[in-house]
């Protein structure tokens, strides 16, 4: 039986300084429906963290990293005098933070721990920030709740372990109080610190919401819903007012930079609707993710996702025998590697992969590239951009004259058409991808 509650997600930008963080908390004293939230590390933060794991940085260079991040929290704590529970945590948190960052070398745990710290602390300092409002809250640290593999970096969720922990640790609280909780961490088995990747905050508030059976999330970011494009690429791009989980997993997957790709997963399976809007003017509307497929047939928004790799991979083996894919395939999963899109010919396969930036690992491993350079000739290609086109029911032919005169001015590496009728994607190169994506929509969705 589902709940009545509504989880709330902030994403960095929303709580980046403590103006911003008292919107966001406003908007939670306006409505009594929203008993969970979780919130990002406040802007800027994720980024130094990161740069700490990735261990290039000598003792000094630390010791700014350190010094940066804590600026940060003391802008917005200077604002603020916290309550003694939560000055207490707040400081035992940032002297681990202080005595993680100084070590000289983090094996892969202690970077999930290490990249934990943004989000633990801007919790505390949003607790207080709703505290001040007169809403009864408490912070909730989500790895007593949220449970993991132990694959650090890009863990992923034991969906039955989280409902059975927030059945006992989480749901009788939401009760009597708002809990201000943290996305993209989790625990494994052992209580080791976990995160779900960059970006992982969406995901996680749509587990958590998935596990408390609420009836809504509410994504808060700074932009009013989910646009045509981005509208910072093309002036023209429009809000979408609704779309179906199909068309926003398209999108989130292929670019749309204010949903994490996950978030529709949890959502979608579960039937819970999902809102994006913007912290900055949450009466100005924004956009509904619901079950109901969409009315309108055809390419409803263009996305990009930057720094794409593609791999080709050629083997006269492959030439009528059987379990080339499955090998392929079966190394990638060894080494935890997600794959987009995939095209075959005769004698080859290519393959892209997400190489997001500021990652604390690199997607393509080289003792991956070592496994495959076995049995078959690797090619792998970087600067690459995906394009993807989204809707529902998208044809070829719908738009074939438009958008081959478009692309006939750029050399497209690949093109994959047919697995999904609400996508048309292809990789081209990136520094010319700004302007494709400026095309397709003009000459598709600024006409329609």
């Amino acid at each position: 039986m589902s709940s009545q509650y509504t989880v709330a997600k902030f994403g960095g930008t929303s709580v980046a300084n403590y103006p911003a963080m008292l919107r966001c908390a406003q908007i939670i004293h306006n409505d009594n429906q929203v008993r969970l939230v979780t919130v990002s590390a406040s802007a800027g933060v994720t980024n130094h963290l990161v740069t700490l794991t990735q261990q290039k940085a000598n003792e000094s260079q630390r010791l700014a990293l350190v010094e940066a991040v804590v600026a940060i929290q003391d802008a917005i704590l200077q604002q603020l005098t916290l309550d003694t529970d939560l000055a207490k945590g707040f400081e035992q948190t940032l002297d681990e933070f202080k005595s993680l960052a100084l070590l000289p070398a983090l094996s892969t745990q202690q970077c999930d721990e290490m990249l934990s710290f943004g989000e633990r602390l801007s919790s505390f300092l949003f607790t207080q920030v709703l505290r001040n409002l007169g809403v009864n809250a408490d912070r909730f640290d989500a790895r007593k709740v949220l449970k993991t593999d132990n694959r650090f970096g890009k863990a992923t969720p034991d969906i039955v372990a989280t409902a059975e922990a927030a059945q006992s640790h989480l749901i009788p609280l939401l009760e009597r109080k708002v809990i201000v909780t943290q996305g993209f961490i989790g625990s494994d088995p052992y209580g080791q610190t976990t995160t779900l990747g960059r970006g992982g905050s969406d995901y996680s508030a749509a587990l958590l919401a998935e596990a408390i059976k609420a009836q809504s999330i509410h994504i808060w970011t700074d932009v009013v819903g989910i646009f045509s494009t981005d509208p910072r690429l093309c002036s023209k791009a429009t809000p979408i007012a609704r779309l179906s989980f199909d068309e926003a997993a398209e999108m989130a997957t292929f670019g749309a930079k204010v949903l994490h790709p996950a978030t529709i997963l949890p959502a979608s399976r579960s039937g819970i609707a999902v809102f994006v809007g913007s912290s900055r003017d949450p009466q100005a509307g924004g956009t509904w993710i619901e079950r109901e497929k969409s009315n309108l047939q055809g390419i409803r928004a263009v996305t990009q996702r930057k720094n794409q790799i593609l791999l080709t991979l050629k083997s006269p083996e492959m030439l009528l025998a059987s379990g080339f894919l499955a090998r392929i395939f079966t190394i990638l999963s060894e080494y935890n590697i997600s794959v987009d899109l995939v095209t075959t010919s005769e004698i080859s396969v290519a393959i892209t992969l997400d190489n997001a930036q500021n990652s604390s690992r690199p997607e393509l491993d080289q003792a991956c590239l070592e496994q495959l350079s076995k049995f078959c000739h690797v090619t792998v290609e970087n600067n690459l951009t995906l394009v993807a086109l989204i809707g529902s029911q998208i044809q070829l032919k719908q738009h074939q004259m438009n958008l081959m005169q478009v692309l006939s001015d750029f050399n497209i590496r690949l093109i994959c058409h047919g697995a999904s009728k609400h996508n048309l994607c292809f990789l081209v190169e990136q520094s010319h991808s700004d302007h494709v994506v400026q095309s397709i929509h003009a000459q598709l969705l600024e006409s329609a």
